[in-house]
């Protein structure tokens, strides 16, 4: 049960943003950008980034609903998924996207855990300066919703499998505010 009354049944960033649309559309606005629109990182790259944050933060709701995003556009490689949530690393990825997340990782515990020899790491796998700038941005923004939804107590799904209906959801609408919408 949330810590404050949300005044909806929703659960997750859901509850939260139902509750208070005037910042909730902001927020959605946002994460549409980092996770659908134009980059050279897949949508499922950028969604096992903000699982894995996720995951390290603690965050059952956005670890298990961003993870489901992932497994589906990564497809007959799902396996990726929870690879990285366990190790933080796979041998399926390319050593870019593997330099990558242990950027994300580093700006997870604190932007200052980041160094220089990090950045030039990552351009030695072959990243860009915007590909490095959108990592950490999406790590810095998962580790603020997830101090938002877990800071407020939200509530999780009573069904796992509804995490998967979640990531359809997700995907298929890319992140649109609407404040009708169930998933």
């Amino acid at each position: 049960m949330p810590y404050i009354n949300l005044e909806n049944k929703l659960t997750g960033i859901r509850s939260l943003v139902k509750y208070r649309p005037e910042t909730g559309r902001h927020l959605y606005a946002l994460v549409r950008v980092l996770l659908t629109g134009p980059s050279t990182l897949s949508k499922g790259e950028r969604e096992l980034i903000a699982a894995f944050v996720s995951s390290r933060n603690g965050c059952m709701f956005c670890t298990e609903s961003h993870a489901s995003a992932a497994r589906i556009l990564f497809e007959s490689e799902q396996e990726v998924v929870d690879e990285v949530l366990e190790n933080g690393t796979s041998e399926i990825l390319s050593i870019k996207m593997n330099s990558l997340l242990q950027l994300a990782g580093k700006v997870q515990v604190s932007g200052k855990e980041v160094r220089s020899e990090d950045i030039e790491r990552a351009k030695g796998c072959g990243a860009t300066d915007l590909e490095i700038h959108d990592v950490v941005l999406i790590s810095a923004v998962f580790s603020l919703f997830n101090r938002y939804v877990d800071g407020l107590g939200t509530s999780l799904p009573e069904n796992s499998a509804d995490f998967e209906e979640m990531g359809h959801f997700m995907i298929s609408n890319e992140y649109k505010f609407h404040l009708n919408s169930n998933p």
